[in-house]
């Protein structure tokens, strides 16, 4: 078991809430957190508005690809933060879950994706701060 905490972000299609949350956890991780998203049914690709709202502020994650959620990225993910996905993620003893209400971005435009964006950005924030505190103190 590594000491490197480990999450797992999941929605429905992993084309929107779950890539974002995952590109911001691991651009501002710096490689201390394991990082992971799931879809409990995958869309074909990402949401385009989310990858453009991101590229906007530096973060790249037009080569991600949604995945399909599996009950082992569950049990092996210290925390599993789910966005909208309902009963479809299984639950498994020892895993911290959270549930972040928030807007799904699907067919959605750039400006209504913003907003989802800067939410999902201050969530990460404090998980990140929570998860690993030295690396958020020292940062600031």
């Amino acid at each position: 078991m590594s000491d490197t905490p480990s999450v797992l972000f999941v929605c429905v299609h992993n084309a929107g809430r779950s890539q974002m949350a995952a590109g911001f956890l691991t651009h501002l991780g710096g490689g201390a957190v394991e990082v992971r998203s799931a879809g409990s049914a995958p869309a074909e690709t990402i949401n385009s508005a989310a990858v453009e709202a991101m590229a906007e502020i530096g973060i790249d994650i037009s080569d991600q690809s949604p995945k399909i959620l599996t009950p082992d990225a569950v049990e092996t993910s210290d925390v599993v933060i789910t966005m909208g996905c309902g009963d479809a993620c299984p639950v498994f003893p020892g895993v911290s879950y959270r549930d972040w209400a928030l807007p799904d971005p699907a067919g959605k435009g750039l400006e209504a994706v913003r907003p989802i964006r800067d939410q999902i950005k201050a969530r990460v924030e404090d998980l990140l701060a929570e998860l690993v505190p030295a690396q958020t103190d020292a940062a600031r």
